[in-house]
């Protein structure tokens, strides 16, 4: 821990305060493209030594908020079939669809089972040879490159009865569509610190240069956020526009190669349809061909359904950056998180989670 502890020093903290406060000259607006680092910045109580002038907005870094309501139906869908046994990860299992959760279809008794890997899904497989194991892949790059190779062990080991349905998404695809808008006013992105393990902190060059807008890849401990914050200030305040990474120990610049060409091996780039953002070209993931076996879409023969999202729930706005969840009509009324409307208010990475918990003015 002693690694970690040291971004944890308090002493190291303060004057890091005192550095943001004389970096923010302008009014600045920045967002958090990551629901981890939304957390960490609500845990570490950043947003309360924030200088007056720089806002921080939540962006669409969530994998279970992003997940569409069509996709929530189709996976409810599948675990009501006979004979089909869903595998996901926690945070998926209360998520609203349109008309129920995964909760409410086991409840009724289908077999929804939460695992804390892909390959935890795969042994439950091979446990189970008279059911079809069905593992929902839900994330980012980040776990894309576990569940291929779940694929490819599945393969190795001849499992017939496991399959998995690609959600998979792609950073920053999705930022690229959402700074196309005129409407959204930020400043500089704080990028994902884990996105970027995988994809390298160079894959956010493109989006600097376009957009001209101030890049960080940042931690997840206090020191991290702290410093990451200090550049994008200063970048704004110098108009010396780049990108910079201040999560070195865990970020290069170059793409990881090896988990690039496991991911080319299973997946191809597909259109994909993300809540609140809509269909975004290319932002997917999807199974390979040579793979259909393992591809629940093609085993189960899945349409998406036509698909309603909650009356009155502004979590779609909120994954833009539009809205914060106090100005949702349903915020810590009737969504909570015992009884959650939206998405946002389900997953630990939830910005309107984080609200609640945490408790903010804004």
């Amino acid at each position: 821990m002693k690694h970690l502890d040291e971004y944890r020093d308090s002493k190291l903290a303060m004057p890091l305060v005192e550095e943001l406060r004389k970096a923010v000259t302008k009014p600045l607006r920045v967002m958090e493209v990551c629901g981890s680092h939304t957390m960490a910045i609500f845990r570490n109580g950043v947003r309360s030594i924030l200088p007056e002038g720089m806002q921080l907005v939540s962006g669409p870094g969530c994998p279970v908020c992003v997940t569409s309501a069509s996709h929530m139906d189709a996976f409810i869908g599948m675990a009501d079939r006979p004979g089909v046994r869903v595998a996901i990860f926690g945070d998926l299992f209360r998520v609203p669809g349109s008309h129920g959760s995964l909760a409410e279809a086991s409840s009724r008794g289908a077999k929804v089972e939460i695992v804390y890997s892909p390959m935890d899904a795969l042994d439950l497989a091979v446990r189970n040879p008279e059911e079809l194991v069905v593992f929902l892949g839900v994330g980012f790059e980040t776990t894309t490159p576990g569940i291929a190779a779940t694929i490819l062990a599945a393969k190795n080991q001849n499992v017939k009865n496991f399959v998995v349905f690609s959600t998979q998404k792609t950073m920053p695809a999705p930022m690229e569509a959402l700074l196309s808008d005129p409407a959204l006013q930020i400043d500089g992105l704080l990028c994902p610190g884990h996105v970027s393990s995988i994809i390298g902190a160079g894959a956010w060059e493109p989006l600097a240069q376009k957009y001209h807008l101030a890049c960080v890849v940042g931690g997840f401990e206090t020191a991290d956020l702290l410093k990451s914050l200090i550049l994008l200030a200063r970048q704004v305040a110098n108009n010396d526009i780049k990108v910079e990474n201040v999560y070195p120990r865990a970020v290069a610049w170059e793409a990881n190669q090896r988990a690039a060409k496991m991911v080319a091996e299973i997946f191809e780039p597909a259109d994909m349809d993300w809540r609140g953002l809509g269909r975004i070209p290319l932002s997917g993931l999807k199974i390979r061909k040579k793979y259909a076996d393992f591809d629940a879409e093609v085993r189960l023969d899945i349409t998406l359904p036509e698909a309603h999202e909650p009356k009155g729930c502004l979590c779609g706005n909120i994954l833009k950056g539009m809205n914060t969840p106090r100005e949702c009509p349903l915020f810590s009324s009737r969504c909570t998180p015992a009884n959650p409307i939206g998405p946002c208010m389900v997953s630990s990475e939830g910005t309107c989670a984080a609200y609640h918990k945490y408790g903010q003015d804004e």
